[in-house]
C-alpha cells in the first residue's frame, strides 16, 4: 500500500526519539513526516505551522456556523463597521 507524503523530509520514529529537536531543525520550519513500516503515521510540525493551521480550521467552523445561519431565512442585522 503507497502512502502520501505531504513533506519534503522524512525521519525514522527511531530517530525522532532520540533527538527530537534535531529533527525538527532539519526541517528548517516545514512539517517532517514520520513513517512506520513505510505508511506516514504522523508529521512533526513546528509551533507556527500548527498555530496557523488551528487558527484555520477554527475560522472554517466559524464560517459553516455563519453560513448555517444563514441558511435558516433569519433577518439579517446590518452593523456599522464603527460599531465593531
Amino acid at each position: 500500500m503507497t502512502s502520501l507524503v505531504l513533506a519534503n523530509l522524512t525521519a525514522s520514529i527511531s530517530e525522532l526519539k532520540k533527538r527530537p529537536m534535531k529533527v525538527l531543525e532539519e526541517g528548517e520550519g516545514q512539517p517532517v513526516a514520520i513513517p512506520n513500516r513505510n505508511q506516514t503515521v504522523f508529521y512533526c510540525v513546528p509551533l507556527d505551522i500548527y498555530e496557523q493551521l488551528v487558527e484555520m480550521a477554527e475560522d472554517q467552523g466559524l464560517s459553516a456556523l455563519a453560513d448555517g445561519r444563514m441558511a435558516d431565512d433569519q433577518e439579517s442585522v446590518v452593523v456599522p463597521l464603527t460599531e465593531l
